[in-house]
């Protein structure tokens, strides 16, 4: 494809959309031009259209979005559960494909869209990862793989992440009404995993206990785990979304030679009496993952956040799941 600018539309209109990807591709304005947006309500297509500059057309059928063959790109934001059918939409369309993660909301369904997007090997389809493209892990994998802490050995990342009614993720309710295995533990697990697997590799086996605290959080809102790394890397991650808590949220790794610690925005280096620590601008990973979904499309070469590593991601959650269940390590499904 040309340096032209890429025509997309928006199939989803909701938080993120307009609190992420649309300012993302405003600052890319040189490279994507937004000329439709679908949304189930007129309200969220109005309050979407109000951000974007230029002639947009609002439409309540995706079908018919889909019909228009002067736009090259689609940007699929919608409720997890519904997602997959509407890639499959797409891509028979004819339209290249970024669609919000997870993949899938089950592996079983992930594998089925790939089976589909063999089809169509000519488009690019990217899932929108936006943690592999977070400045403070994405540097925090190139000190570790540069050997700089040593061997990885151990680490520890406890979250504590509140969903109140205080917060407007609380009030999309398909994120609570059990449509998709594991709740907030699969829709924000998966930047989790994303990040952990950026920086340490595969998951070898992990063993999980799962538990639900608050009723208005179903099916389960809390988790202590332990995962080990094909590189022998082991450590805990714990993750509750039941309690606003204000204690840090950095992960912690240790190394034969050296340690660091790491969250979305800083990254301290440690090595015997040498500290490092690096801020890093908030909000450029949506951006940045945009950027290189532009340059797939025209390069036709998709190297990271490819629907086989973010299936990666979800048989990891997966695995988790299982395990509390089967009360038993269990191996996560690799994909290459």
């Amino acid at each position: 494809m040309s340096k032209q600018k890429i025509r997309i539309a928006l199939i989803g209109a909701g938080i993120f959309a307009q609190k992420a990807h649309i300012p993302a591709l405003k600052q890319l304005q040189d490279t994507f031009e937004v000329v439709a947006i679908y949304s189930r309500t007129e309200h969220s297509a109005q309050a979407a259209a109000a951000h974007i500059d230029g002639n947009v057309t609002l439409y309540h059928d995706i079908d018919a979005l889909l019909a228009r063959d002067d736009i090259d790109a689609v940007d699929i934001i919608l409720p997890i559960g519904v997602m997959p059918g509407v890639i499959e939409r797409a891509l028979a369309a004819g339209k290249h494909v970024i669609s919000e993660k997870p993949m899938a909301p089950d592996v079983a369904t992930g594998k089925h869209l790939l089976q589909v997007y063999a089809q169509y090997a000519e488009r690019t389809w990217m899932v929108a990862e936006n943690w592999r493209h977070e400045p403070a892990f994405v540097e925090a994998a190139r000190v570790i793989a540069a050997g700089q802490i040593g061997r990885p050995i151990i680490f520890d990342w406890a979250m504590h992440i509140g969903i109140t009614p205080q917060v407007a993720y609380y009030h999309t309710t398909w994120r609570r009404d059990e449509s998709f295995p594991g709740g907030f533990l699969m829709d924000a697990g998966v930047h989790h995993i994303a990040a952990l697997r950026t920086m340490l590799g595969e998951v070898q086996e992990v063993s999980a206990t799962i538990t639900q605290v608050r009723d208005d959080l179903p099916p389960a809102d809390t988790l202590s785990a332990v995962l080990r790394f094909e590189n022998g890397a082991i450590g805990n991650y714990t993750v509750t979304y039941a309690s606003a808590s204000n204690l840090p949220t950095a992960l912690r790794l240790v190394g034969d030679a050296g340690s660091l610690c790491v969250h979305t925005g800083e990254l301290t280096v440690l090595r015997g009496d040498d500290t490092q620590t690096t801020i890093y601008e908030s909000r450029t990973s949506v951006g940045a993952e945009l950027a290189v979904f532009a340059d797939a499309i025209r390069n036709g070469k998709l190297k990271i956040n490819t629907p086989r590593q973010a299936l990666g991601d979800v048989a990891v959650i997966e695995a988790l799941l299982r395990s509390n269940v089967e009360r038993k390590n269990v191996i996560p499904e690799s994909f290459g």
